[in-house]
């Protein structure tokens, strides 16, 4: 029997995006740091975000996230930032310039994956990835299956 909830995201983490996993095929992985007010760090060490529509891209030389929700921060009521504002991700200016030659290939694009704290830092993981097609996905759902079943048999042969 399956248990009721929503799945929460790995320890240390505060959002993850498991949809993009299934959406995308991931090519290479790159951490960046977020640009972001005093509100919106204090909600997202107490509620998290949602990166489900997240993406990123390059304008004027410069790495931005879009359709990232950080919701507003309670206490906060008068200066709260904008939940759905674009924010500026910080890389350094090789990585941008690799990432921005990648970008110029035919169907890749630059997904969040996770969102956490490195220290007192707010850290964004992007992946570069390119879109699945459903023969593609109809793969993934096969493997993730055989595993399941894989695990299952395991299980009660341990019994």
């Amino acid at each position: 029997m399956a248990k009721g909830g929503k799945k929460k995201a790995a320890p240390g983490d505060v959002a993850s995006n498991r949809q993009a996993s299934f959406r995308f095929e991931f090519l290479d992985k790159v951490e960046a740091g977020m640009v972001l007010l005093g509100t919106e760090v204090k909600a997202l060490r107490t509620t998290g975000a949602q990166l489900k529509d997240g993406y990123a891209a390059i304008h004027d030389g410069e790495l931005w996230l879009h359709n990232v929700h950080i919701p507003p921060y309670a206490p906060a009521s008068r200066d709260n930032h904008d939940p759905e504002r674009a924010r500026k991700l910080l890389v350094s200016r090789r990585e941008l310039d690799r990432l921005g030659g990648r970008i110029q290939e035919k169907g890749l694009t630059l997904v969040p994956t996770r969102v956490y704290f490195r220290g007192p830092f707010a850290k964004v993981e992007i992946a570069l990835a390119r879109g699945k097609d459903r023969f593609d996905k109809r793969e993934s759902i096969r493997e993730r299956e055989t595993k399941r079943d894989m695990q299952r048999a395991l299980r009660e042969a341990n019994r």
